[in-house]
């Protein structure tokens, strides 16, 4: 197995992060061949999401989770900047975490899939992600 951190700075508004170069990038690195890649984000208001970018799926997916997880004063978490705790809900609904199969050292990702970094906690810009390569 090999596995690495990745800091990924998100700024400090909400945004889907392509990370689809930096995945493939480590797989590059560590001669991966068939097996299965982890992508997993420590933190407990960011996840992850296997969507469509570029052709507006990205905004309308921060859309989504705007009707869906409105950025308002109803949620008990309260810290941080007005409607947070609404960024502590959102891995319940996008996981911190994807396995995506390898096949001959690439990622067997549809035709218009990419591996994102999902992050509406405008509280903190910086974000780890870590990157995990198991063999088949």
């Amino acid at each position: 197995m090999y596995s690495e951190e990745r800091r990924i700075r998100t700024g400090s508004r909400e945004v889907v992060h392509d990370l689809t170069d930096e995945c493939q990038r480590f797989l590059s690195d560590t001669d991966a061949a068939d097996g299965l890649l982890h992508v997993w984000v420590p933190h407990a208001t960011a996840g992850i999401a296997i969507i469509e970018t570029g052709a507006g799926s990205d905004d309308d997916l921060l859309a989504a989770l705007g009707d869906l997880l409105p950025k308002d004063n109803r949620w008990q978490h309260r810290h941080g900047s007005p409607g947070h705790g609404r960024d502590h809900v959102l891995p319940a609904f996008l996981p911190p975490y994807a396995s995506i199969p390898v096949l001959d050292g690439r990622m067997a990702l549809g035709t218009w899939q990419s591996v994102c970094l999902v992050d509406t906690n405008v509280d903190n810009p910086d974000r780890k992600v870590r990157l995990s390569f198991l063999a088949g």
